[in-house]
């Protein structure tokens, strides 16, 4: 990151498009008895379980809109691209199966940049025992862009919505919130800092787990896992990609309720609170509106609150209230104010997310 490195470049049209498709691909891995035939044929084979239901999910990256390669390293774009959508399986409590992978590339990108975004892909493919289907390639006149579908499994009693939330049930988020947002920002200061003088390597170390927040999220399968093990299934859950602020008001507005979140509940690394020192950032602003964090926020019936009580991987941070109390957070000076969704909108970005 920051700065060209020396490197062979071996153009896309030295290979044609199925010549690297097969290059780009013939490496990877079945890892489940339902994909019956993946990469090779005019389209994918997969095999549905009796009782269960597919779960699709894609998403769309742009660069300059969704990353920037001043920064993010290919092989760890590759990664993430995967793990969004992963996560938003796991938002449904479904578990990952198959993804496709299809990119649009400008002549600028070699076919070495392809092979370190694979990968990642590749990497994020093993650590998940997901496996890799189909997609296209094609060439782009603005960059690079990549969508991936992602495709799980669940049996309709296991799938958790949006919706399903009830009054006094307990709001619960996984992990801890705001690092990847300030890991963005420092990567941004970093971008300027070696813009003036290319010459100035970053010292990151300070800022370790909040860049590898940014760079290399981690879906929550785990606790999808651990749901299973405690006897646990959530009323209605949502993956955090857009910040806390606007995951609350999509869970209440899709069960038709009103919430309350606490301000001194809400979890932060102790590098988020001493960095947002060092920006002059205010950390729960950080926390309801940064994003991409990829945490699960879910509640919960009451009753199944003594299975999760003292579990380090959880954290009630608030609760559900009827439809006419709106929505707020409590301030750790104990005043009620509306909480607004003011975190990442595609539509209104015509930049970085900043």
């Amino acid at each position: 990151m920051f700065g060209p490195k020396e490197e062979s470049r071996t153009p896309l049209s030295a290979l044609g498009e199925f010549p690297l498709i097969n290059h780009l691909t013939g490496a990877f891995k079945i890892h489940h008895k339902e994909t019956v035939l993946g990469v090779g044929d005019d389209a994918a084979l997969i095999k549905t379980p009796a009782g269960h239901q597919q779960v699709i999910s894609t998403d769309l990256l742009l660069e300059n809109i969704h990353f920037d390669l001043a920064y993010m390293p290919l092989k760890h774009l590759g990664y993430k691209s995967v793990m969004v959508n992963i996560s938003d399986l796991c938002a449904m409590n479904a578990e990952p199966k198959q993804i496709t992978v299809s990119i649009a590339v400008s002549n600028r990108f070699p076919l070495e940049a392809l092979e370190e975004l694979y990968s990642g892909i590749a990497a994020a493919c093993n650590a998940y025992k997901v496996d890799l289907i189909g997609g296209d390639t094609t060439s782009s006149a603005t960059g690079l862009i990549i969508s991936i579908t992602a495709i799980g499994l669940a049996k309709p009693s296991s799938i958790v919505r949006r919706s399903g939330a009830k009054e006094n049930d307990l709001l619960v988020v996984s992990g801890d919130l705001g690092a990847a947002y300030l890991g963005l920002q420092v990567l941004e200061r970093e971008k300027q800092v070696f813009k003036v003088n290319p010459q100035n390597q970053p010292d990151l170390t300070p800022y370790t787990y909040l860049v590898e927040r940014q760079l290399k999220p981690e879906a929550r399968w785990d606790v999808i896992k651990l749901f299973k093990d405690l006897g646990i299934k959530p009323t209605s859950m949502i993956d955090i990609s857009d910040g806390l602020s606007s995951e609350t008001i999509h869970l209440t507005k899709a069960s038709n309720l009103g919430a309350v979140v606490y301000e001194e509940h809400i979890p932060l690394d102790p590098q988020v609170i001493s960095t947002c020192e060092e920006f002059n950032m205010d950390s729960t602003t950080i926390a309801l509106n940064g994003g991409e964090d990829y945490e699960l926020l879910f509640t919960i019936d009451q009753k199944d609150y003594p299975a999760l009580k003292g579990n380090p991987n959880f954290t009630v941070i608030g609760h559900m209230t009827h439809e006419r109390e709106g929505v707020h957070l409590m301030t750790r000076a104990q005043t009620k104010i509306p909480l607004i969704a003011r975190g990442w909108d595609p539509l209104a970005a015509q930049d970085p997310q900043d």
